[in-house]
């Protein structure tokens, strides 16, 4: 019997299994087989500091952010977030998934790790039993104190959810003037448009209605580019050329922290979030780390017990709340095209940029959570 079972090989699970190391807890991670994917992602400052805590930091750092400028198609009103402000290397940084993953799982290669997946689980009374379906074919049983769930693959668990009526087209495009690191954020009546500095292009996530996306989708290279340019303007020149697109519904999906008895749900498992403002992925690394930190110092015949469960969900309430709640205001708030509903956009933005005490404040809880010492 180990005493914690990580079903999830994303980097919220494999990050969990890496600053478990020293904590004195046996741990086992189940991940899938398969190649990860190159769809570049923001991470936070503060999930620098997380993963740099843990040596899972490049020597190499990925492209910096070093401003975030915010503003509303058709309406006036912007603002625009600095490093220099924070007083912060960088906003945050942008690196593909495939790469978060690979620096996590270098730091914590060699370790116990099982390539398959949780098939069904059994929670009894000192532990909790879990099938595994392995990629070699077998199938066996495992016992822990402890369930993890850190992935948004396991059906069946309970969850509440709204459809925003969107898919988030992602792509790469070269714009005619360089990032200077600077990342956009432009909302329109459909749906926010991100662009993020990317070595030296943009990665592009275009959220807007469904039937447009398809469009999109369907479009020659030439015509997306010029659809893209209406859409976001002129302020980084004409866009020049983009990789194939792909797309995904937008929703946001949300589980109770605790999956059952001995269960507990991070990350992807407990939380999908809708990507404007870029919260998901690093929200799911505060949820490992916490968790990690309660599991060091709680003595092992107590995990998994209904006050441990408690204990963690008291811990990330706050954080995840407003996590959610943010991202979700946002979305609502800024796409639509009720009548006066853009003054009231504009005058937001516009307060921002001229009161800098409200612009760091909102700025520090993007970049550590809602728990950000002000």
């Amino acid at each position: 019997m180990v005493d914690v079972i990580i079903a999830g090989g994303g980097p919220v699970g494999v990050m969990l299994a890496l600053a478990l190391g020293g904590s004195g807890a046996t741990t086992m991670l189940v991940r899938a087989a398969g190649s990860a994917g190159e769809r570049p992602i923001a991470l936070s400052h503060g999930s620098r500091l997380l993963l740099e805590r843990e040596g899972a930091w490049p020597a190499a750092s990925p492209t910096p952010i070093a401003r975030i400028h915010v503003s509303q198609q058709g309406g006036f009103g912007r603002t625009l977030i600095s490093a220099d402000d924070c007083g912060l290397p960088a906003l945050g940084y942008v690196a593909s998934y495939a790469s978060i993953l690979g620096w996590v799982s270098e730091a914590r290669s060699g370790r116990q790790q099982i390539e398959g997946k949780v098939t069904a689980w059994s929670p009894g009374g000192e532990n909790i039993e879990v099938r595994l379906a392995t990629t070699a074919g077998g199938e066996r049983a495992e016992h822990a104190r402890l369930l993890v769930f850190a992935d948004g693959g396991h059906a069946g668990l309970p969850e509440t959810s709204r459809d925003y009526g969107q898919h988030a087209i992602v792509a790469e495009v070269q714009s005619e003037r360089p990032h200077r690191n600077i990342a956009w954020e432009r909302f329109t009546s459909r749906g926010p448009i991100a662009l993020l500095p990317y070595q030296d292009r943009y990665a592009l996530v275009w959220s807007t209605a469904t039937e447009a996306a398809q469009s999109l989708l369907a479009a020659p290279d030439s015509e997306f580019l010029q659809l893209l340019g209406t859409a976001f303007g002129t302020r980084v020149g004409s866009f020049l050329n983009t990789s194939p697109r792909a797309s995904f519904a937008l929703a946001l999906r949300r589980r109770d922290t605790t999956g059952g008895p001995r269960t507990i749900l991070i990350g992807n498992a407990a939380q999908t979030l809708h990507p404007v403002a870029g919260q998901g992925l690093n929200l799911g690394l505060r949820d490992a780390c916490a968790l990690a930190a309660l599991i060091a110092c709680t003595h092992p015949p107590e995990l998994g017990t209904d006050a441990f469960l408690q204990r963690y969900a008291a811990l990330r309430r706050l954080d995840r709340g407003a996590g959610i709640g943010f991202t979700d205001t946002l979305v609502r708030l800024f796409s639509g095209s009720i009548p006066g509903l853009a003054a009231v956009r504009g005058a937001g933005l516009a307060m921002l940029d001229i009161v800098p005490p409200a612009r760091k404040f909102l700025a520090r809880r993007m970049i550590y959570g809602a728990r950000a010492i002000p």
